[in-house]
């Protein structure tokens, strides 16, 4: 399982899970790799003659980010400001001080929808450990009220941050994978690279067109098909696709499954009525921490927030199995149910 669920088909033959060693539609100018990094595969397809180089480079830039970022391992920026909650001001490199500052940006934005504070119920949860388990109600209740987006403090003007309150965790894990696509596409242009794409366990952005300039086709994962179904395609270039669904990670426990998107507000796994939503902008950071806020916010309220931003569009996919998405791919989207399961509701 993965955090993502939006799938890459690089040519008319759709190739999943084996698309950097088995596709070979395009020519031998192009370079793919694939490396474990941020708790993911992260697949790179570079057309560049210095292209082995430059996704060494890239590797390497999101092993950095992955350092200071992560609450997962020990040491890291991120992990000091947790220790220090209630306490004190921690110093911060540009770089988490960047990416706390937009995890907060779409927390208001999201009403709270997204909440860079909510590590603590991460945590008790642990979804994305080897002992997942359901909290008991006390507990949550008990855990929310370490979770509120408007305690992190953060001053750019001496580079630091604190938490308001001791037992707050900042998890930018809804975000930062995000930063890292986007500061590999500076890494590629850096290099002069016109043509290229990376997915950051789904977190998909790409540079310019194919080759020969016509955009890459993304597929839209079928939230509730086996691996490599899809429910629909959307053509895209120079743009970020990044994806949440609730049987990305989950567990069971009596006959009940419980997925890893919280709903900050209430403590529990997000019930909203979606089971997939994709976000199509720009920026990735801006896509991945909107992914997140949508699914907790639900269709109605979701697609609000997505009208209101510009630049910025959506799929969503509903528990009924209906699809929605905004004007702006209205004529780029391309209904393709393999399961004959889902409905494209094309006016609302």
């Amino acid at each position: 399982m993965t955090k993502k669920f939006a799938v890459i088909i690089l040519s008319i033959v759709l190739c999943i899970g084996v698309l950097f060693t088995s596709c070979s539609y395009y020519s031998s100018n192009s370079y793919e790799t694939q490396e474990f990094l941020m708790g993911t595969v992260v697949l790179q397809r570079i057309y560049h003659k210095n292209a082995e180089m430059i996704a060494k480079e890239v590797n390497g830039r999101i092993a950095e980010i992955e350092s200071v970022m992560t609450i997962n391992k020990p040491g890291g920026e991120v992990n000091l400001l947790n220790d220090a909650a209630g306490e004190e001001y921690v110093n911060l490199g540009k770089d988490t001080l960047y990416v706390l500052e937009k995890a907060r940006q779409y927390s208001e934005i999201s009403n709270g929808a997204f909440d860079l504070t909510i590590g603590p119920l991460v945590e008790s949860w642990g979804v994305f450990s080897n002992n997942p388990k359901v909290p008991s109600e006390s507990e949550i209740d008990e855990l929310l009220k370490l979770v509120n987006y408007k305690d992190i403090n953060i001053d750019l003007e001496n580079s630091t941050a604190m938490l308001a309150k001791k037992g707050q965790i900042v998890d930018l894990g809804g975000i930062a994978k995000g930063f890292a696509a986007d500061e590999v596409i500076e890494i590629y242009k850096k290099h002069g690279v016109e043509s290229a794409m990376i997915s950051l366990g789904g977190n998909i952005l790409t540079l310019g067109g194919k080759p020969d300039g016509s955009p890459w086709t993304i597929g839209i994962r079928n939230p509730r098909g086996k691996d490599g179904s899809y429910i629909g395609i959307i053509s895209v270039k120079d743009k970020a696709v990044v994806s949440s669904g609730d049987y990305e990670r989950f567990f069971e426990k009596d006959g009940v499954r419980y997925h890893h998107i919280l709903d900050p507000k209430t403590g529990y796994p997000a019930d909203t009525g979606l089971i997939g939503t994709t976000i199509v902008s720009d920026i990735s950071i801006d896509a991945d921490a909107l992914s997140t806020a949508t699914f907790v916010l639900g269709l109605e309220e979701g697609m609000k927030l997505i009208e209101s931003l510009e630049g910025i569009e959506a799929v969503f996919v509903t528990e009924d199995k209906k699809i929605y998405v905004t004007d702006g791919l209205k004529e780029t989207f391309i209904f393709r149910d393999e399961s004959k399961e889902f409905e494209y509701v094309e006016k609302r």
